[in-house]
Order: structure tokens, then sequence, then C-alpha cells
């Protein structure tokens, strides 16, 4: 099925924390989206891996969430998935800030947008979050196009994280839409 709605995200550089949380490396940010004419505020990114969702039951080494809240509560969650390319200078701000278990002291802004794909064509459903409270009626939004990150980095998000992906859920009846750029 084709999804109608189009998706802006305007993520600031602005970084307000990033710390280890035991379950994932964290960013908390600023910044915002438009989701089907819709306004939400970016409240974190986090990554895991491997990916929590599969193309054609393949999965992809790293997956990042972007969770943002609209003024009604309602969370969207845009995930990108990472391959194996060239080094990605935004992750690796990322990988050189933490430090396990412990909050960074950020002092450089992330260009978070080199972690989106350019072009925004994305399978969109309604699930839940994939950590806990495991919140329901969450949106998805699962860029098609993954972002390139370096075989070295995969490796270093590996030395803190290799497997804390959310086994992949059975679809239950819901419907994947496909929205195309």
């Amino acid at each position: 099925m084709k999804d109608e709605g189009k998706i802006e995200l305007n993520y600031s550089k602005t970084m307000v924390d990033e710390v280890d949380n035991g379950h994932s490396i964290q960013v908390d940010d600023t910044g915002s989206a438009v989701i089907d004419g819709r306004n939400f505020d970016l409240q974190q990114f986090h990554f895991h891996a491997k990916s929590e969702h599969t193309v054609d039951g393949n999965h992809y080494p790293i997956e990042v969430h972007f969770v943002n809240q609209a003024q009604d509560g309602r969370l969207a969650v845009v995930a990108v998935f990472f391959k194996e390319g060239k080094e990605n200078a935004a992750f690796q701000d990322v990988l050189n800030n933490i430090k396990k278990g412990k909050k960074a002291d950020v002092s450089n802004p992330i260009e978070v947008t080199q972690m989106i794909p350019t072009n925004k064509t994305y399978y969109h459903y309604i699930g839940s979050l994939t950590t806990p409270p495991l919140s329901e009626n969450v949106e998805w939004y699962v860029m098609k196009n993954p972002v390139e990150v370096s075989k070295a980095q995969i490796e270093t998000f590996n030395k803190y994280y290799d497997s804390n992906n959310r086994k992949v859920q059975k679809l239950n009846g819901r419907s994947v839409l496909e929205h195309a750029e």
C-alpha cells in the first residue's frame, strides 16, 4: 500500500546530552519534524545493533531511532538503517563523545542530518516502542535508504552494544505502507 504523508525533519546541531544509558548510546537533542502536516519535537535519538527492522528478511548492522513527540503526547519514531561503507562524520562524533556508563561532556554539535538519507522514501506502520515501557500506538517511519558508516565505526559501536536490538516482531495484521519521495 502507498502512504501519502510527506516527512520533513528539521533536526538541529545542538545536542543537550549524550549518555550510555545501559541499553544504548542515547543523545538528547532538539529539533522538529513535520509528518503529514503534523508537528513533532525531537526528544532524543539512540542506536541499536543489529537493526530492529528488516528488509526482505535482512538486517542492517546498526539502526538509529529518532524519537519525536507531538504536543498531545503521540510518538513518532523515524528509523534509519546504517550500512557498511564510508565513514560518517556525525556518527563518529557520537562515538567520540561516549564513555561506557557515563554522561558525555558534549561541547561540539553534531550535524545530525548526516545520519539521515537524502531521499526520504519510507515504510510506515503503527507499532510500539522497542524498549521499555514498550508503549503501543507509536507511529513508525522506517527510511528505505540506508546511510553509510565505516566498518571501523560499526566495530566501535559493537564494542559497546552488539546485540541491543529487539527481536523482529510479527506484523499481527498491521499494514505497512510505503511513501515514495
